[in-house]
């Protein structure tokens, strides 16, 4: 039984289509592997076993009676802590909702379960989707499947190594300056930020609002692809979902990319970059030049001002969101406050971890009277010569590549003293959210160690379909989505 739970989305729904395993049985499976598994790896808040096995029967008996049965009915998948599923703890990884129980159901929630997916866990992360490694968690530290002393990568580690040690099938996570592509770099795993406003943010405990997008983990592209139809589309609860029609982004999988333009990104080809990091994107450029595409280099001068216009940007609005968690609605509450303001303040003291207190500092600071217009008025400026730049390169390529991280998994522990190399780690992938622009990670090889190496293609917006045929053609090249960590 535990084969299946190492197959891909697209082999277990031919197995449950064909009788060969009940969508039952696979959940089983997926809790036993949780039972096995989950105390080396720490990537779940809580189990979700009383959902995922009454969606799991309704997808037994759609198959008994003969109908057809809606896109990945019956796969596992993970949500992550901070999207909410009706009567399930949704905490952002944060003391000031450990005991908080969600009243409603995210858009993309109610899409997974109308399209009968098992929601078998809430994932572990960074408090509030901030950090690089999954360290910031107010509960436990997630590990790497491939090296336990190993971080897994933030701020949705707790997604990306659930499916890579088969905790699960497929989870979702939500990427704001990387937090879905990093994990799925270190996890060996794809990982995909979809375009701005692609997918409903309904639901999701907002970080930074400008930036944050839900996306897909999986462990081959074409799953990958499958999980962003199903939960894409128009909302009218959330004001910046765009209206434009849900693709079957599987189809263009496969189209040749002969004579097609990729360019790679000079600046993140350069110092601080590792060896083994390094050789793994030249490989990838040689897959791409045997499949017949164009290579040219391609420079982003302000991609090097966009971890300051970032942490200028994505702070701020913290700083404004997480203003609700206040004590008097929901969530955590002092227990000896003299009055308002000291029920305010001893609260956030208490609820709130440190990475999230210094994130909410400094963003009060940029919005603060007489520095709002040389910090965040000029970050916003700059933000918008980031997507001029991009918008400038896609005129002369189809895609663009980059090693997803300068390096591989770094071990627990080894930047927490240091929160600017902890943001130096983001260094590839923030621009994307700066710009609204798709993005994915998807493995490329590893590194001396063993550890996984991701390769990053960007495409304009809205041009996900490009973006997973490119991944699908280097992906089919090699073998490295086929390797799965021996935990």
């Amino acid at each position: 039984m535990e084969e299946i739970l190492k197959k891909s989305a697209t082999e277990q729904s031919k197995a449950l289509r064909n009788k060969e395993i009940s969508a039952v049985e696979l959940a089983e499976a997926t809790f036993k592997r949780i039972d096995e598994v989950e105390p080396k790896i720490k990537a779940f808040n809580s189990l979700t076993k009383e959902t995922a096995m009454e969606t799991a029967k309704k997808v037994d008996e759609k198959i008994a009676k003969g109908e057809e049965l809606p896109l990945l009915a019956g796969i596992p998948l993970v949500l992550k802590d901070n999207m909410n599923l009706v009567g399930s703890k949704t905490t952002a990884s944060s003391k000031i909702l450990e005991n908080f129980v969600s009243p409603y159901n995210a858009t993309i929630t109610d899409k997974l379960l109308n399209n009968l997916v098992p929601i078998v866990a809430k994932a572990n992360l960074d408090e509030f989707a901030m950090g690089s490694s999954n360290e910031n968690s107010a509960f436990n530290e997630v590990h790497n499947p491939w090296n336990l002393s190993k971080v897994p990568g933030g701020s949705s580690g707790g997604s990306a190594a659930s499916v890579a040690a088969c905790e699960a099938t497929l989870s979702l996570g939500s990427d704001t300056g990387g937090s879905i592509r990093l994990p799925a770099s270190f996890c060996g795993i794809v990982g995909m930020k979809p375009t701005y406003g692609r997918v409903s943010r309904y639901g999701l405990i907002a970080f930074a609002s400008s930036l944050d997008q839900i996306g897909p983990f999986a462990r081959t592209v074409e799953d990958a692809a499958n999980l962003l139809q199903v939960i894409s589309g128009l909302d009218p609860k959330d004001s910046t979902s765009l209206d434009v029609p849900v693709e079957d982004y599987s189809k263009s999988l496969n189209n040749d990319i002969k004579g097609r333009k990729i360019g790679v990104i000079k600046e993140l080809m350069g110092e601080g970059l590792s060896d083994d990091v390094r050789k793994a994107i030249e490989m990838a450029i040689e897959t791409y030049k045997k499949q017949g595409a164009e290579i040219v280099e391609i420079s982003l001068p302000t991609l090097k001002y966009s971890i300051g216009i970032y942490y200028i940007l994505a702070t701020a609005e913290c700083s404004s969101n997480l203003a609700r968690f206040d004590g008097v609605r929901y969530g955590h509450r002092c227990a000896d406050a003299s009055c308002l303001l000291d029920m305010y303040t001893k609260t956030r003291a208490e609820g709130f971890g440190p990475e999230v207190k210094r994130r909410i500092m400094l963003g009060t600071y940029a919005l603060s009277s007489g520095y709002y217009d040389a910090y965040y008025k000029k970050a916003q400026q700059m933000r918008r010569l980031v997507k001029e730049d991009f918008d400038k390169a896609f005129t002369q390529v189809d895609a663009l590549i980059s090693p997803t991280c300068p390096n591989t998994a770094f071990d627990i522990g080894a930047r927490t003293e240091d929160p600017l190399a902890m943001y130096l780690t983001d260094i590839a992938t923030i621009s994307a959210n700066l710009a609204g622009i798709p993005g994915i990670s998807i493995p490329a090889g590893f590194d001396a160690d063993g550890m996984p190496i991701g390769l990053q293609i960007l495409t304009p917006q809205l041009k996900e379909a490009d973006l997973f045929n490119f991944s699908y053609k280097f992906e089919q090249e090699h073998d490295y989505y086929k390797q799965i960590a021996n935990v």
